[in-house]
């Protein structure tokens, strides 16, 4: 994953998501969980890369952040249940969409 497109369609795909921008700057758009609102999934752009930052269970935040340098804790929100990922082409496809699929069952 590289784009914010096959980001977000990848967090779409989850059941009863949507899509929103609650800032009123597409810099920063989310997914959410429609029944409860919940975010589980950030996209932006910082220092000229894209970011995605998801929700954690602590207990494999420290895992995710010792196996790729490019996660690393959650910018701009609270650093024991959000990790960034850095998406520089580090982190294989497959890790990247298990880690969007753990942060949406962590929020529903």
């Amino acid at each position: 994953m590289k784009t914010r497109k096959e980001v977000l369609e990848y967090g779409l795909s989850f059941p009863d998501t949507y899509q929103d921008a609650p800032f009123h700057d597409l810099n920063w758009i989310l997914v959410r969980v429609r029944k409860n609102k919940k975010a589980f999934l950030w996209t932006y752009e910082r220092n000229g890369q894209l970011c995605i930052n998801i929700k954690v269970n602590p207990e494999w935040r420290d895992f995710w952040r010792n196996a790729y340098a490019s996660v690393v804790p959650g910018y701009h929100q609270n650093k024991n249940h959000w990790n960034t990922v850095i998406l520089d082409g580090t982190i294989p496809t497959h890790e990247i969409q298990r880690m969007i699929a753990e942060s949406y069952d962590l929020v529903i």
